[in-house]
């Protein structure tokens, strides 16, 4: 995984995700906060992205781009809603990031085949793979 400005980009963008419906439940919190562990970012700091947001670090590899991605699906379901707004800004947060539309469609579509919405990681990679072979 990349530096650590572009760790604390990634979560400054999930925070910013969190919050498109204008609120951040308890779910999305705690999940947050375990990917920030997992970033190696520790509480304190992820807290403060909650105030001020890091500078975005655009993802170099397509790998990485997909694994945000595949964070922001997760971290969209974790509530077990879904608004409209959140899909859309996914879609769009997708395409910013330079992944194919139809591959991000496709994962916005099958991800109703699955418990609580979560696509496994091979059937994502599976889908992103079709679309650049």
């Amino acid at each position: 995984m990349g530096t650590y400005e572009e760790k604390l980009s990634i979560l400054s963008e999930m925070i910013a995700f969190a919050r498109v419906d204008h609120s951040m439940k308890r779910s999305e919190y705690e999940f947050l906060l375990k990917v920030a562990s997992n970033l190696g970012v520790d509480k304190e700091t992820f807290d403060g992205l909650l105030k001020h947001r890091s500078p975005k670090i655009t993802l170099k590899s397509q790998a990485e781009r997909i694994v945000q991605f595949h964070r922001l699906l997760l971290l969209m379901n974790v509530d077990r809603e879904q608004h409209k707004s959140e899909v859309n800004t996914l879609y769009n947060i997708g395409l910013k990031m330079g992944l194919p539309p139809v591959a991000i469609g496709q994962v916005l579509e099958v991800m109703h085949r699955y418990p609580d919405n979560v696509v496994p990681p091979n059937v994502l990679i599976d889908i992103f793979k079709a679309h650049y072979n």
